[in-house]
């Protein structure tokens, strides 16, 4: 049987191991002529009548026309320019191409297979899953408490956790990787649906031994001369920590940068600087943490998720649980 391709691919010998290994490795070209695009409607039409090896057992077996399956099978042989099937009245055998291109439509068909039931679980109210952004400084006891909290109505409910700062959340949750966030400053973005649920209190910490630690409160700008420890630039923390030095009339002279608020507390600690973060999960040792009075040191905490990004069950039931805690989100 000769069969002809109206838009023909052909590969030169010197070029062919180089091209597979490609091939192996790149996504699936989805333009109407890929071969992905012209062959995937007939390839479980393929694998059922390769199982059966018999025609009108495999239209029973999968409920469509004979006719149907009969036609989807020439046409497939026909674009793959390839016989895939020995005809024996009304018995086929494989070819020897036929079984090659078996295994691997297999192999693609049972991918397909895990990919459905994968996000058929995700999006089950019971027990599908939730990916659920927020930062480090809630990880400790917030979360852990509104995961404990909505548990108790949603005991099946699975979470994928991710701890990072503001701006990187804000990505993943474009890239589709988040459905929710926790984060500070609240976003403002056209492409963002942003809530405020609480806000948190800054501390000026210091260390046990230094000249302000006898004080309960104290003016920002009595730390004008002191130097700070901070978040690294991009953490909005340390936006608003920049924020309110620059309102009390300074700048702040940062003399080193990190990427947790703990880690902060303990430079603190060993006397290296001051810094301005919110209260500590458990207290710690070697440090005062004042008041600061004269002006609104505050964060404010807000979910974000992207604008008409439709919820399954699981997260929509979380954004409610959220949303129901205004004011209330932070342990006391």
């Amino acid at each position: 049987m000769v069969h002809e391709r109206s838009s023909e691919r052909r590969l030169s010998q010197s070029s062919y191991a180089g091209d597979i290994g490609a091939a192996a490795s790149a996504p699936a070209e989805l333009t109407p002529e890929s071969w992905s695009a012209l062959l995937s409607p007939r390839l479980a039409y393929f694998a059922g009548v390769a199982r059966t090896e018999h025609v009108t057992r495999a239209a029973q077996e999968m409920q469509v026309p004979q006719s149907t399956l009969s036609r989807a099978l020439v046409r497939l042989e026909q674009d793959l320019g390839v016989d895939l099937f020995a005809r024996h009245g009304r018995t086929v055998s494989l070819t020897p191409a036929g079984r090659t291109f078996l295994a691997s439509v297999e192999r693609a068909l049972g991918e397909v297979e895990r990919a459905a039931e994968s996000v058929r679980a995700d999006a089950d109210p019971a027990s599908g899953k939730v990916a659920f952004g927020f930062l480090h400084t809630m990880g400790s006891e917030t979360v852990p408490g509104l995961i404990r909290a909505f548990r108790a109505d949603h005991p099946r409910v699975r979470f994928s956790l991710v701890q990072n700062y503001g701006e990187a959340m804000i990505e993943r949750l474009r890239a589709g990787e988040l459905d929710l966030c926790l984060t500070s400053p609240v976003p403002d973005a056209p492409d963002l649906v942003a809530r405020r649920l609480d806000e948190q209190r800054l501390r000026l910490v210091v260390p046990d031994e230094h000249r302000l630690a006898s004080r309960k409160r104290v003016r920002l700008a009595e730390a004008a001369e002191e130097a700070f420890v901070t978040l690294e630039p991009g953490y909005g923390l340390r936006r608003i920590t920049d924020d309110l030095c620059q309102e009390a009339g300074f700048k702040p002279r940062v003399a080193f940068e990190g990427e947790e608020a703990e880690t902060l507390r303990g430079l603190v600690a060993a006397g290296l600087g001051v810094a301005l973060l919110p209260p500590p999960a458990v207290p710690r040792p070697g440090v005062v943490e004042l008041t600061v009075t004269g002006q609104r040191a505050v964060r404010e905490i807000g979910v974000a998720w992207l604008d008409g990004h439709p919820d399954t069950p699981p997260v929509a039931a979380f954004k409610k649980f959220l949303l129901g805690r205004r004011g209330r989100l932070l342990p006391e």
